[in-house]
């Protein structure tokens, strides 16, 4: 499952709605926002998390705030009666420190609870057991992290969360956009350090192929065009879209079979991403052209000199030497090489050539 991010102290405009609405038609199904309400804004901040809830509710999205006791109290909500927030169209409220579990407790019998999930122990749950808490409404979700060198390291993380997935939270983390950054800083709201700057839907595979996670958000409150549609794909149709670009060869040159979707194979290769259905569609004769080296990623198609295999695509997944028999066409752009790995057997994909 896949969320972003609306942060409440910018305007909440048509852009924001154009946003929310484009994040919804690419299969996202949940928003985070934080509350941390000056003292001057009261009336911002709920009017904005009104508009937020109203949208969730048409769209039948989750929508998670991160909240303190204090801005609670300005918005005229205590943790002893949670149901005008559940009326705003919350479904959960992220809790970090400060509050005990024996509120946490309390809180889960009337709507979804976030814990930080770095920081939870076994002693906070033999507490919330111990006060009847409802771990059918309890997830596990990581901060994300503004500034450089202070996100999470990937050995650690992966072992909290299989201990959080052993004691049955789900467990939620964030992924930093490629669009519009949260300032001040805007490098981007990664829980994983390695994750910053990088490109936002390989990170998510990422989080959810190797790291026990569920659900991934979007930290940042943007993310570029393309993004979206490697999300929409996924989500909607288990596609992994990849963007390719062209070498040695003309868009003409690129036949139009090797433009839809493919399959890798389920006898999945070693060295590359294998297409069973490109040699069930060869068009025509391949002959010989730019036969050259084929370092990771690179997109081949076997010629007429392969006998039987022309006309197969491949990917590869390692360096490897050229090959009279086997046409370079071009190659994924770096940024989407990270997926290559997640492409297993049965995985389908398809390539978007950019000149």
């Amino acid at each position: 499952m896949f969320g972003f991010s609306i942060f409440l102290n910018e305007d909440f405009t048509q852009e924001t709605y154009n946003y929310m609405t484009e994040m919804v038609e690419h299969g996202f199904k949940g928003i985070f926002t934080s509350i941390h309400i000056p003292e001057e804004d009261n009336n911002k901040y709920l009017d904005g998390l009104q508009k937020l809830g109203t949208f969730s509710r048409k769209n039948n999205l989750e929508l998670v705030v991160d909240i303190s006791g204090a801005a609670l109290d300005k918005l005229g909500v205590s943790f002893n009666d949670l149901s005008p927030l559940k009326k705003m169209g919350l479904t959960g409220i992220r809790i970090d420190y400060g509050i005990s579990m024996e509120i946490v407790a309390k809180a889960s019998q009337v709507m979804g609870i976030a814990l930080n999930a770095s920081t939870i122990s076994e002693d906070d749950l033999t507490i919330l057991r111990k006060h009847s808490a409802n771990f059918e409404n309890m997830e596990a979700w990581h901060n994300y992290y503004p500034r450089p060198e202070t996100g999470l390291g990937k050995k650690a993380f992966q072992k909290q969360n299989e201990w959080l997935k052993e004691v049955g939270f789900k467990v939620m983390a964030f992924v930093p956009g490629d669009g519009k950054k949260r300032g001040p800083l805007q490098q981007g709201l990664p829980t994983l350090e390695k994750h910053r700057g990088g490109a936002p839907f390989s990170g998510a595979l990422e989080l959810l192929n190797d790291c026990h996670v569920d659900k991934v958000y979007i930290g940042d409150p943007g993310i570029e065009k393309r993004t979206k549609e490697q999300f929409g794909y996924y989500v909607t149709e288990a596609i992994i879209l990849f963007h390719a670009s062209l070498i040695g060869q003309s868009a003409e040159a690129i036949p139009s079979y090797m433009q839809g979707v493919h399959t890798n194979r389920m006898d999945a290769a070693r060295d590359a991403i294998r297409s069973q259905e490109a040699r069930l569609l060869k068009e025509a004769p391949i002959e010989p052209r730019y036969t050259e080296r084929r370092p990771i990623g690179t997109i081949t198609l076997d010629n007429e000199q392969y006998g039987r295999y022309a006309g197969e695509m491949q990917i590869t997944k390692r360096n490897l030497a050229r090959d009279d028999r086997v046409n370079v066409m071009g190659r994924i752009i770096e940024r989407d090489q990270n997926l290559i790995k997640y492409c297993k057997a049965g995985q389908k994909f398809k390539i978007i050539w950019e000149e």
